[in-house]
């Protein structure tokens, strides 16, 4: 078994037609069809049934297609990245970025790409969560930073999971201690654009709760948040090393009954993946979040 009969494997299933796919391959197809029979001996499984209609996969076939798929799928990206290792990268580079540059290893991440790929210039800009998202997909971005899982239309990379708390001015404590999400909702809550990632775990999670929140204000930047906690106004969700570091210095009061979990993920157009400048980028995280 080598590459080439895995590549004429998937490219029959695909064509549905041994013609067809001697076509896309470039082969003749004797050449292609003894591709076939050479994987198939060397599995001992029969990978296509003959039909008048063209070739149709075998239950084992249909079983091993998916294996095959990613198999292929990373070579081209091993080939993606070994290219990149020889070529110099240059033109530009438009990167979504979110929360604080601190959190999101900012600094770190654009000296590496700088010193790695010093032709590549980038051009950053700000934004909530949801709103990358939308950039990226409509191609204004090029990646990004994201909040949550982005959904098959984007190939994402986990950086770190983190946990956020409920936190509510002080003096609190008595009016939050040992509440659930349902008895939370009728205290007042500061509230975000749908943009935002507290906007989309807090109206899930008040959903499931089947409770309606009391929201009091509408802001879109976390400082501001947390300036209008410690005002007094009422609860919000915050980072949990951000309300620890508040608890202790200014009093303020975490919910002790609940939290909620979410991952920091750096996001491309799945379709994109495999292009030169954004599979180095992918490369160089590693270095940066390391597993």
């Amino acid at each position: 078994m080598d590459l080439t009969q895995l590549r004429a494997f998937v490219t029959i299933a695909r064509e549905g037609n041994l013609t067809r796919a001697a076509e896309r391959l470039h082969l003749t197809q004797p050449a292609v069809s003894l591709q076939i029979k050479s994987l198939q001996a060397s599995l001992n499984l029969q990978l296509f049934h003959r039909t008048p209609a063209g070739m149709v996969l075998t239950d084992d076939g249909a079983k091993l297609l998916p294996i095959a798929e990613r198999v292929m799928e990373s070579v081209a990206e091993f080939r993606q990245r070994a290219a990149a290792l020889h070529s110099t990268l240059s033109g530009a580079l438009s990167i979504g970025t979110i929360l604080d540059p601190e959190f999101i290893r900012l600094g770190p991440f654009l000296k590496r790409l700088v010193e790695t790929y010093p032709q590549l210039s980038t051009q950053l800009q700000q934004g909530m969560s949801g709103w990358v998202l939308q950039q990226v997909r409509g191609g204004e971005l090029d990646v990004g930073f994201y909040l949550g899982n982005p959904g098959k239309e984007f190939h994402a990379q986990v950086l770190t999971s983190f946990t956020y708390n409920v936190v509510a001015p002080q003096g609190w404590k008595a009016r939050v201690a040992g509440k659930d999400w349902a008895a939370l909702a009728a205290l007042p809550w500061i509230w975000t654009p749908p943009e935002s990632a507290h906007n989309r775990l807090l109206t899930k999670t008040f959903a499931q709760a089947k409770a309606v929140p009391n929201k009091v204000a509408l802001v879109d930047q976390e400082m501001s948040m947390l300036d209008l906690v410690k005002s007094g106004v009422g609860l919000s969700l915050i980072r949990e090393s951000i309300a620890l570091r508040e608890a202790h210095a200014h009093g303020l009061v975490i919910a002790d009954k609940v939290s909620l979990s979410t991952e920091l993920s750096f996001i491309a157009l799945a379709k994109r993946r495999h292009e030169p400048t954004i599979a180095a980028v992918f490369g160089l995280l590693q270095g940066i979040w390391p597993r």
